[in-house]
């Protein structure tokens, strides 16, 4: 790959900023100048309706977006990603997710370093599908002989968010007698918790971990087979014996590893681990073996449902024009609020219940792959890179927060997402023969969706309040009620939360990170940043655990917590 481009010295990035300089957003002014503009701002991609309407651009702002990342050669970034080249120039690693949802047969082949890569991605997933319809028909049994009832994933990072967001969203999906359990935090609560009402018999453990040998998975890995060892001891259905242990290992624990020598030591039978490779980072991994737990929950036609809907944005995201391309304008419009409208945070408020964990999983796609100082070559960067994205599903974040995003002095984009078709459609009905009678509940929910963006744009004048309040109102309680409006939003719909829809908006999402990446020239595929505190916590570890030596070697305020520890530890 050739040097990333500083986009500062591009001839886009200083129209940008002219622009930006003479730029007054007036959503309300806008919208009542171009009666086309909501539908010249609005995209199909897979299934996603993307209205983009509502954001603080122009046409004239869109095209200078564009013209950027055309200066910061995006089309051919975009190219070498999907061919394999080393684009994780830290790791000169291929970035390859996108071929983990290429469709067999797919054409022309693509091989990279050497490798087959779809015939691996396939072997891979043909083990995965036949391993998820034994345990859901019953032909994997536990060292008893009883089905698995319970899968516990132990994994942690893009081993857990993945999957447990997956499973939480595709709830309606998942076979009936059959539930997944995550544990990710070293915190031994989580294990406590996760396995207390657990009958050892029922239960198989899926241990992820690539290299079998990430802290907190392999400690919660032997919780868990002491457990298990413990409690099927103590309900006589196995000897305690070494030959029962290990039989017992080999019939509750399975892994996700390639390293096989590791797999082995722990008492997994090799012949039970499902591989992937160096070119899946962890975020970007939940379709691939990774996603063991949710192929055995929602069967391997839902996966497969999933993998196509990921792969319709791919193939959207591949081909597409930069002017129609949605990730790539969604990209865009993150680095326009970040770079030149000075926005840090990116609220994401799914209306949808059951996309509760889709926030905390975007957490670590967009900023552990965008939250970088230096480009990709070593240099530092001179601009803001990374945005704060967090959220919680509406309605529940109206009561909570949207009061700063409504009324408070920070810029704040959000995206809402939500599906015309509820897996529960329930309907209100008071039954007190009055006005008010039967109440579609979705619709209400939605009716909130659409309200919030349209507050959000539109906001509500002055004059607005007094018309409503009447002459004589106060003036400190109008400007209290007083909306500015011209809040950005998008707003992203689907027929209905499937496995399909799930793949599109994790697909959608990825490929947005990408685009800010590019433009800001760093690597969105290493993350250095999360080793130093895991390195440090090896050598406190001994300090903790009553070294003095190891004690004596930490800095004064390290020291000091550790003591006032080790004399509050009972």
């Amino acid at each position: 790959m050739s040097a990333p481009i500083d986009p500062t010295s591009t001839p886009a990035w200083a129209d940008l900023t002219k622009h930006r300089d003479d730029f007054t957003p007036d959503l309300r002014g806008w919208f009542a100048q171009d009666p086309d503009r909501a539908a010249r701002l609005t995209y199909e991609v897979g299934d996603l309706h993307v209205d983009l309407s509502k954001n603080l651009v122009t046409d004239e702002t869109v095209a200078r977006l564009v013209q950027l990342a055309e200066d910061v050669d995006l089309r051919e970034r975009i190219g070498a990603m999907f061919a394999g080249e080393h684009i994780n120039t830290t790791e000169d690693r291929a970035v390859l997710h996108t071929a983990l949802r290429r469709p067999n047969g797919a054409e022309p082949r693509l091989h990279v370093d050497g490798q087959d890569i779809d015939r691996d991605v396939h072997e891979v997933l043909a083990q995965v599908y036949d391993f998820a319809e034994k345990v859901r028909s019953g032909g994997w049994t536990g060292i008893t002989g009883k089905r698995v009832e319970t899968v516990v994933n132990i994994g942690i990072g893009g081993s857990d968010l993945g999957p447990v967001m997956a499973y939480e969203a595709l709830q309606p999906f998942v076979q009936q007698g059959i539930s997944c359990r995550f544990v990710s935090n070293i915190d031994p609560t989580d294990i406590a918790e996760t396995t207390a009402d657990l009958d050892p018999e029922t239960t198989l453990f899926i241990v992820a971990s690539k290299t079998f040998g990430t802290l907190e998975t392999l400690t919660n890995a032997r919780l868990a087979r002491a457990w298990l060892w413990r409690t099927l001891a103590e309900n006589n259905a196995i000897e305690d014996t070494d030959e029962a242990r290990q039989n017992a290992v080999a019939k509750h624990f399975v892994a996700v590893s390639t390293a096989l020598d590791k797999v082995a030591a722990f008492g997994i039978d090799p012949a039970n681990a499902f591989g992937f490779w160096d070119w899946v980072g962890g975020r970007y991994s939940m379709d691939s073996a990774i996603g063991l737990s949710l192929a055995i929950a929602i069967g391997p036609a839902g996966f497969a449902d999933m993998l196509a809907g990921f792969h319709a944005v791919d193939t959207h995201f591949a081909g597409t024009d930069l002017h129609e391309n949605v990730p790539v304008l969604m990209g865009l419009l993150n680095v326009w609020y970040v770079n030149f409208l000075g926005a840090h945070t990116h609220a994401v408020l799914p209306y949808a219940q059951y996309l509760h964990r889709f926030a905390a999983y975007l957490q670590q796609l967009t900023m552990e792959s965008n939250g970088k100082s230096v480009r990709s070559d070593g240099t530092p960067v001179a601009y803001e890179t990374g945005e704060v994205f967090w959220g919680e599903p509406g309605t529940n974040g109206q009561h909570a927060f949207y009061q700063l995003i409504h009324q408070g002095t920070r810029l704040i984009p959000a995206d809402f997402i939500a599906a015309a078709n509820p897996a529960h459609p329930l309907v209100d009905n008071p039954g007190d023969g009055g006005a008010d009678g039967p109440t579609d509940v979705h619709a209400l929910f939605l009716a909130n969706f659409f309200a919030q963006t349209k507050a959000l744009a539109f906001g509500k004048t002055a004059e607005e309040v007094v018309e409503e309040m009447g002459e004589g109102a106060d003036p400190a309680i109008v400007a209290a009620r007083t909306f500015p409006g011209n809040r950005p939003t998008t707003s992203i719909l689907a027929p209905a939360i499937t496995p399909s829809v799930l793949g599109q908006l994790v697909a959608l999402y990825e490929h947005i990170t990408f685009v800010q990446g590019v433009v800001w020239g760093i690597d969105s595929f290493d993350q250095w940043g999360v080793e130093l505190g895991k390195k440090l916590a090896l050598e406190i570890a001994p300090a903790v655990t009553g070294d003095d030596a190891a004690l004596a070697e930490q800095d004064p305020s390290t020291q000091a917590l550790v003591r006032r520890y080790r004399e509050l530890r009972r």
